[in-house]
């Protein structure tokens, strides 16, 4: 672990105002080695028990791989692949033998001792990275809105009130193979904070909004923040809800 900060994070998940909880999410320390965290989370689709079924599996394969793996000597982008595409495997045999439909958002973080990070993700969940209260970068969504946005045809803005949001060109449990997307911090520093969340949580606020509250609050506090605000901002019609927050501060404060 390189010297000036110390990691403190919390999870969060709320069923919304859904009848079954379909997310999941999981902030795993490494067994063997200090400093090394892995957090994942899954946004499950498809009928009353299938989407929590993809989810369960994302889960499983997340804590198989990160039990096997090894700081020192493994690729840690090359088993965020390797996570992505073994749950969807398992999902689409999950498929055939159930007559539900299975499929998963994914968003997974690794973080090694020496303070560099990897991520990748597949569907509209997604990872922030702030500095402060100042995004550094976030994933871009799997989804037809997105794709609009990229080509310009509607702004930031629109999307989050377009009809057809909840559209994805991407996920786990397809029958073609997810895109995935993965980035690399080489060093992450003191005052560095990483969320990941489902679109239940970041459809509710802006970039700022989101920079602000992980800026001035503990881990835990912003979990319940973010949670108790997008509930409130639902209106009723809130969609499950499931954030990881993982904070640096500097070993003074």
């Amino acid at each position: 672990m390189s010297k000036g900060y110390r990691l403190t994070a919390s999870t969060g998940l709320h069923k919304g105002d859904r009848d079954y909880q379909q997310d999941q999410v999981i902030l795993l320390s490494h067994s063997r080695v200090s400093g090394c965290v892995l957090a994942v989370l899954a946004d499950g689709m498809g009928g009353r028990s299938g989407g929590r079924k993809a989810s369960d599996q994302v889960m499983m394969t997340a804590r198989q791989l990160f039990e096997r793996y090894s700081p020192d000597t493994d690729d840690a982008a090359a088993t965020l692949m390797q996570l992505v595409q073994e749950a969807h495997t398992v999902i689409k045999l999950t498929a055939i033998s159930a007559e539900e439909e299975p499929h998963s958002t994914v968003v997974a973080f690794l973080i090694n001792p020496r303070g560099d990070c990897h991520w990748a993700h597949a569907g509209d969940s997604r990872i922030y990275h702030y500095h402060g209260n100042k995004l550094i970068k976030r994933t871009l969504d799997h989804s037809h809105v997105q794709t609009l946005v990229n080509r310009g045809e509607i702004t930031e803005e629109q999307a989050n009130d377009h009809p057809q949001s909840n559209i994805l060109t991407g996920c786990l449990g397809t029958e073609s193979d997810p895109p995935v997307a993965v980035h690399f911090i080489p060093q992450l520093r003191a005052g560095d904070v990483l969320m990941a969340c489902s679109d239940g949580v970041w459809h509710y606020f802006t970039t700022a909004e989101i920079g602000s509250t992980l800026s001035t609050l503990s881990a835990r506090e912003a979990s319940e923040f973010l949670i108790e605000k997008a509930r409130s901002r639902a209106h009723g019609s809130g969609d499950n809800l499931s954030l990881v927050v993982v904070k640096l501060e500097p070993l003074d404060s």
